[in-house]
């Protein structure tokens, strides 16, 4: 971000708010009423998630289990954001050390590569649900489940650690303003001084494997949930797994759609803007609605 000497962590970062909000204070004001309520609803929602599932007998079933890691996982990556957004919105100082912009970096880059991967093993477990319901409890073994859940953020965790060294180390020729409220690697590999082909050609091929790949396979589940689906011959029981599933593929269109507009095309600065918003929606709105998305008003969660 800064220089690559040793003095850089001191440096500061400037990031450019959404919008030109350093112009615009009254909007800053604005967003900071409408995106502190936000954060602590999503705080109270997931947290709530997590705590019911855990103390329920009832709830302690696979769907659940990967639910509470989904709740978790959504309570980490607006935390790794939102607080210094908040921060930069109530005052004056617009600024983020390199330290913190790192870590913004990997966590972001981290926790969305575990949530491809967990809604990808959520798919499998309604695909079980569906399609093999009297085998359901025997596959999806407790030993299974946390071996699953296990390659989901082993394989996020790689992804960070693949991709963050690579987007830090690129030279930013004493450009230090972040045109964004967030250190993603978009708005990073555009403060670039040098030609990040390369670097744009390894973000697609690995937002190919850990972005496009799990999305096909929720699709390719999907198939065969909705065959098995039609063939329940009453109406009620087809309503009930599309109503269950349906909460599924919901959370999957939100988050999806706005991983993949901005990690397969990450340099092109035609969606700048646009990345912004969206950014901030799945920042803000995904998370905050996936509680509500998943109700806890049913004991058991089954197709």
């Amino acid at each position: 971000m800064c220089s690559r000497h040793g003095h850089s962590q001191r440096q500061r970062l400037q990031p450019f708010h959404p919008y030109r909000l350093s112009d615009r204070p009254q909007l800053e004001r604005v967003l900071f009423a409408i995106i502190l309520p936000a954060y602590l609803l999503t705080l109270l929602g997931n947290s709530t998630i997590i705590l019911v599932s855990r103390l329920d007998p009832h709830l302690h079933t696979p769907m659940y289990f990967f639910l509470t890691h989904l709740s978790f996982l959504d309570l980490s990556f607006t935390s790794s954001s939102i607080p210094q957004l908040l921060y930069n919105l109530s005052g004056p100082d617009k600024t983020i050390s390199y330290v913190g912009c790192a870590l913004q970096l990997v966590l972001f880059l981290g926790l969305g590569g575990v949530e491809c991967l967990l809604l990808a093993v959520m798919a499998y477990d309604r695909f079980v649900a569906v399609c093999k319901p009297l085998h359901y409890m025997v596959i999806m073994s407790p030993r299974l489940c946390v071996g699953l859940v296990s390659v989901a953020w082993s394989c996020g965790v790689a992804n960070s650690l693949a991709m963050s060294p690579v987007t830090l180390s690129l030279p930013r020729c004493g450009h230090r303003r972040v045109d964004h409220f967030l250190c993603e690697m978009p708005a990073l590999i555009r403060m670039a001084c040098v030609n990040t082909a390369a670097v744009e050609g390894t973000v697609f091929i690995l937002a190919i494997g850990i972005v496009l790949s799990p999305l096909v396979f929720i699709l390719v589940s999907y198939g065969y949930i909705v065959r098995a689906v039609l063939q329940i011959r009453s109406a009620a029981g087809r309503q009930k797994a599309f109503n269950t599933c349906g909460s599924h593929l919901t959370v999957v269109s939100l988050f999806y759609g706005n991983i993949i507009y901005m990690y397969m095309q990450p340099g092109n600065s035609s969606s700048q803007d646009q990345g912004k918003f969206l950014t901030l929606f799945y920042n803000i709105v995904t998370p905050l609605l996936n509680p509500l998305i998943y109700t806890l008003r049913n004991k058991e969660l089954s197709c």
